[in-house]
């Protein structure tokens, strides 16, 4: 993608703590924003919220590489989290036929093609 508005190196870039992501002013009057957790999956692109503009992040994905999970993250997506993980292990929960398995006293009688 080329229609970048500029690129700004990381360490131009403003770390807020409330919010958890690094910003950049916006010529709108907002501010481009992207999250460590961003910069951790090697996403390079910082969005304003108001308007449509981009700018390409320069940095190093080795210095975040080892990155643990943004503690405000966690917090505000803990239930989502659960409820996703909970569907999760039932779409991905597997059960033994054999321990469902029942057998009759009476077995049924096999039907068997033969061709003459």
């Amino acid at each position: 993608m080329g229609a970048y508005y500029d690129e700004i190196e990381i360490e131009d870039m403003t770390w807020d703590e409330v919010k958890g992501v690094y910003h950049y002013p916006c010529p709108c009057g907002d501010r481009f924003e992207i999250s460590r957790k961003q910069l951790t999956d090697y996403e390079d692109i910082a969005t304003c919220p108001s308007c449509s503009l981009i700018i390409r992040v320069i940095y190093d994905p080795l210095d975040f590489e080892d990155e643990p999970p943004d503690d405000a993250e966690e917090e505000e997506g803990s239930e989502e989290d659960e409820e996703e993980t909970e569907s999760d292990e039932d779409d991905h929960h597997f059960e033994d036929a054999l321990d469902k398995l029942t057998l009759n006293e009476e077995p049924k009688p096999a039907l068997v093609a033969v061709s003459a």
